[in-house]
């Protein structure tokens, strides 16, 4: 299949390959790898203090007859104040397993929905002569598109460096693009060359 290439000197395209960016859409499996990716984003470091680990209360408060209160054996308890947490929170690992082949088929089919949905945008090249926020904003706006995702073929500071005091623009290289990235913005605006390391990266 072909890609159209915006560009302001004449019409082109992009061959590309139908088994990543002409797939069918398969919700399950994006549902389930977006949530393993998520999942494995988690720290899981929360942790609180169960009754054994609150120091103090080894003696026994009070004798256990005899006083007219309640019987007790520990200050330490949970209904006391300063006492351990009846169910306390442990430090845990959320991380999920997804096989290599789950992960590149939701891949695929994300890009092949953004495809038919008219959401993925296709530029030859990407490239500012400075740093400047507003030099990226006009380019943004020549092709028409505000909540962007850039996708480019390699680390590019001056890109990296204009996006990222801009709330709905982010700016991924294709060998670190993820499921998470490609379906939180309205659209997707990829170089030529990060079209073909992401059809490498997926064949």
């Amino acid at each position: 299949m072909e890609l159209a290439i915006r560009n302001h000197t004449g019409s082109s395209s992009v061959q590309v390959s139908d088994a990543v960016f002409g797939v069918e859409y398969k919700p399950g499996l994006v549902h389930q790898v977006v949530v393993a990716y998520l999942a494995g984003a988690r720290s899981g470091t929360k942790a609180q203090k169960n009754r054994s680990a609150v120091s103090g209360g080894g003696a026994k408060p009070w004798r256990q007859k005899g006083t007219g209160r309640a019987r007790s054996g520990t200050s330490r308890s949970p209904i006391w104040r300063s006492g351990g947490v009846t169910f306390a929170a442990q430090p845990r690992d959320f991380a999920q397993k997804v096989n290599r082949k789950m992960y590149r088929g939701a891949v695929r089919s994300i890009l092949s929905e953004l495809v038919r949905a008219e959401r993925l945008v296709v530029a030859p090249e990407l490239s500012l002569e400075t740093h400047k926020t507003k030099e990226l904003l006009a380019l943004l706006k020549t092709y028409e598109v505000k909540d962007v995702l850039i996708l480019t073929d390699g680390f590019d500071d001056k890109v990296f460096l204009a996006a990222r005091n801009l709330p709905h623009v982010d700016v991924l290289s294709a060998q670190e693009v993820d499921p998470v990235s490609m379906m939180a913005f309205d659209h997707v605006l990829a170089t030529e060359a990060a079209i073909k390391k992401l059809e490498e990266r997926l064949a």
